[in-house]
């Protein structure tokens, strides 16, 4: 196989343990977590099947695990309390410290506050959290 493309494919796994393939060349019937997230599933305990290899220049390559779509079990429900906990932390990014109101976005963290503490000169709305 011609360059960079033959050093990714070893579907038996002799060379790196699990059966390796170049990238967008992984057999139906595997997927990588975001594509199981996408159907609505979830790895579950089973072990990493396969998995992909894409070669960078002057570095090593990125690496996909894959895993079987027929032994994926289906994302567990969000319960009530959890989504209370994502909302509050959610509301937590939103608020600057400066002037503890809601900014309508996420606090960038290299302001650590919200653009008009930030940058004093241009006017604010504030906001709550609901």
């Amino acid at each position: 196989m011609p360059g960079s493309f033959g050093k990714c494919y070893d579907p038996t796994g002799a060379q790196f343990g699990i059966p390796t393939y170049p990238w967008r060349y992984a057999p139906d019937g595997l997927a990588t977590r975001r594509q199981l997230r996408a159907r609505g599933l979830r790895p579950g305990s089973q072990p990493i099947a396969a998995q992909v290899l894409r070669p960078r220049y002057r570095r090593g390559p990125l690496v996909a695990h894959l895993y079987r779509v027929d032994q994926a079990k289906p994302v567990r429900p969000m319960t009530p309390g959890k989504r209370a906990a994502l909302a509050k932390a959610i509301c937590a990014r939103r608020t600057c410290p400066a002037c503890r109101t809601d900014a309508g976005y996420v606090i960038p963290t290299s302001l650590g506050m919200c653009v008009p503490c930030a940058y004093p000169e241009t006017p604010t709305v504030p906001t709550a959290c609901s």
